[in-house]
């Protein structure tokens, strides 16, 4: 079974409320509920996290690299701040794809640029909720054709708390 880390950056625990005009109206926690039920529906078992905090979310990157096959991640303001995060992404070097609710290549200028594209394997922005899941869909075909030809990834451990929302 493949297992997915799933990073939500700074604000993502404030969806639903905060400028619905840009993020819309869906909380992270509708989002989240979405993502495991396509990650059922795909054979992934998904860790989802929170924070506000950009070590906690370096940490959480580090830590993937013993257990996880992947990671997607919506950094948020990290997208155009923090190279901490670009550098431990690189790091780990896991199949990453960066999610955005808003097309940020339509916005503010300095929301244009994105420190973790570089490092990863796809980019899904301007789609709203809905982009979680294709970058869920795509990055589950990413990783299985990347795979050795007849090898499957292993069982991963039990995991305690799937999710931590801030």
């Amino acid at each position: 079974m493949l297992r997915i880390l799933v990073l939500h950056g700074p604000n993502l625990n404030l969806l639903g409320n905060r400028e619905q005009s840009i993020y819309g109206t869906t909380s992270l926690e509708t989002i989240d509920s979405s993502l495991r039920g396509l990650g059922d529906e795909l054979g992934a078992e998904l860790v989802i996290r929170q924070s506000n905090h950009e070590g906690e979310l370096v940490t959480w990157i580090q830590e993937a690299r013993r257990d996880c096959q992947g990671i997607i991640i919506n950094p948020a303001a990290y997208t155009h701040t923090s190279i901490a995060i670009r550098d431990a992404l690189a790091a780990v070097d896991l199949p990453t794809v960066e999610v955005h609710l808003s097309n940020i290549y339509r916005r503010e200028a300095f929301r244009q640029q994105s420190y973790v594209s570089g490092v990863a394997v796809a980019q899904v922005s301007g789609f709203g909720p809905s982009g979680y899941l294709l970058a869920l869909r795509g990055l589950c075909e990413h990783v299985t054709h990347s795979l050795p030809r007849g090898s499957k990834p292993e069982a991963s451990p039990a995991v305690r708390g799937r999710t931590n929302l801030a």
